[in-house]
Order: structure tokens, then C-alpha cells, then sequence
């Protein structure tokens, strides 16, 4: 028998009616499974742990923080984290110093004029001087039946953005349009079928679910979490996003973050979408549960 599956929300574009937490346009999950603390993401702000304390959950026991991509709204509470670890060793505090998980390009600088940088704050080499490191092309397994996807072989056209004014730089200085192949997701093998946990699937959603059925060897899909990319899509990538949600036969779609509510209205026709924010918690039975 496997462990199953625990998410809770701590960092939303949208916060829950009548549950007081703080929300802001960026995301953070809290995962446990297997005896493990996993944060992907962790939001723009410091948030997810004022959050997090509301809940009365802790996060200086965290095993790994998984990136889905180098952007601020997913990185920028590095910073906070890295205060909070280091005032709790400061005041002898028990805590864990957790294992950062992400892309290998996930620390480049990204401009977006007129912006210098819309990445993570902190570059690479700060990061591994507070935390140990694993960067990745390839699936990096978390647990038995939780992995990190690594770089996302582009399938679907459709879902294919042109960068316009953003620009990834390279370690050497030169710049390219950034077609943000830092992004990734993780996903997760449960009883019903796979869960799909994306940050914001700028690889495409329906291109991130193949590829983990693929890794898995599965083709059932219970349900997909997260943010969709979906703020300006036109009519006919909503449609073919649809179409294929439709033919998953999903339980259920937590479409939040990046999904505007034009895309949320439209792919609810196609696939049953249910309501998420700050304090939700999902959980899901292990594969042979």
C-alpha cells in the first residue's frame, strides 16, 4: 500500500469566503505524502507562511521546495523562507534546511521590458548557499509516486505562445526569447488516476499531462490542480483545451492562479471544474489504496 496525497492552498489568486487568509497573485502548495513536506512554490511574498501559521501548519520541517519555474509570483518567497530558517537557528530552533527542486534554467534572469527581471530574486548561486540543490532537465522522483517533470517535451501547437518581449539570459550574457522551458509541474500516481499539480502549465496544460502519462505509464487522469495560463487565450485554444480536458474524463479541475474567469466559465462546459483558494485542501488515496 502506498501513502496518499495531501495539498493544501497557501498562496492563491483567490482567497476562500469566510476563511481569513491573505491572498496575492501568485501560488504556493503545501504536498505531504510518504512521510514527506513538500512546498512547490512559494508564492510572490512572504504570505504562504503567514498563512501557513494560520492554519497551524508549520514549514521548518519542509524536505524540498519544488520550483515549477523561475518567475517572481512563484519564487519571490524564497527570500522570506530563507529569514524565517535562518532566525529559527539563530534562536536554536529545530528546523530542517529543505531541498530545493526545480528546472536548471529555472534561475536565469528573465526580462520583460520594461523590466530587467521578472525571475527569482535570488540568483543560483545564493540559493546554494542556503539551501542544497538539485536542478534538472530530467524527472526527478520525490517519492515512489510523486515527480517533479523536469523540462516538458512541447506537444500541442495550439498551446504554443509567441514570447514577444521576453527574454531569458544565458549564463554567458547573451540574451534569447525566453520560451520558458524552465516551466514544469509535478504529478502524482493515486488510485484513481494521476493528479497533475501544475504552477502555471506556460508548457501547456494538455502538453504537461501527456508528458506525465507517459513517465507514469498511465492513462487515467483523476484530476488536474493549479494555475492554467489562461488570461488572454482566444476562443479556439480555449475550445481545443477544452476538447481534450473533455476526453481525460477528469474528477475534478482546480483550475486557479493564471486562469482567468472567461477560461474558467468556458472550460467548465468540458470538464467538471470545482472552486479552490487560499485554505483548501484536496486529498487523493494512494495506488493501491
Amino acid at each position: 500500500m502506498t501513502s496518499g496525497l495531501s495539498l493544501t492552498v497557501l498562496v492563491d489568486n483567490i482567497t476562500i469566503t469566510d476563511r481569513y487568509f491573505l491572498g496575492e497573485p501568485g501560488l504556493s502548495y503545501l504536498l505531504t505524502t510518504a512521510g514527506k513536506k513538500i512546498l512547490f512554490d512559494c508564492g510572490y511574498s512572504g504570505i504562504f507562511l503567514e498563512n501557513a501559521r494560520k492554519m497551524g501548519i508549520g514549514l521548518r520541517d519542509l524536505d524540498y521546495v519544488v520550483l515549477s519555474h523561475g518567475h517572481l509570483d512563484h519564487t519571490g518567497g524564497l527570500v522570506p523562507l530563507v529569514r524565517d530558517l535562518t532566525e529559527a537557528r539563530i534562536e536554536n530552533i529545530p528546523c530542517r534546511v529543505p531541498e530545493v527542486v526545480a528546472h536548471t534554467r529555472c534561475f536565469y534572469p528573465k526580462r520583460k521590458t520594461p523590466l530587467q527581471n521578472i525571475g527569482s530574486i535570488l540568483d543560483e548561486a545564493e540559493v546554494r548557499r542556503q539551501f542544497p540543490v538539485n536542478l534538472s532537465d530530467q524527472p526527478v522522483w520525490i517519492t515512489e509516486d510523486l515527480v517533479f517533470l523536469g523540462e516538458i517535451p512541447r506537444k500541442f501547437s495550439f498551446e504554443q505562445v509567441n514570447p514577444g518581449n521576453r527574454k531569458v539570459v544565458l549564463p554567458d550574457g547573451a540574451t534569447r526569447p525566453d520560451l520558458m522551458l524552465d516551466d514544469s509541474a509535478l504529478a502524482f500516481r493515486s488510485s484513481a488516476g494521476l493528479v497533475i499539480i501544475t504552477g502555471c502549465s506556460h508548457a501547456g496544460v494538455c502538453t504537461i499531462t501527456e508528458y506525465a502519462r507517459e513517465i507514469f505509464g498511465e492513462e487515467r487522469v483523476t484530476a488536474i490542480v493549479g494555475g492554467l495560463h489562461l488570461l488572454k487565450a482566444d476562443p479556439k485554444r480555449l475550445k481545443q483545451t477544452g476538447e481534450y480536458l473533455r476526453e481525460l474524463s477528469l474528477d475534478a479541475l482546480f483550475a486557479g492562479h493564471c486562469t482567468s474567469l472567461q477560461a474558467k466559465i468556458i472550460l467548465a462546459k468540458y470538464s467538471p471544474l470545482q472552486e479552490t483558494g487560499v485554505g483548501t485542501t484536496l486529498e487523493w488515496n494512494g495506488k493501491d489504496q
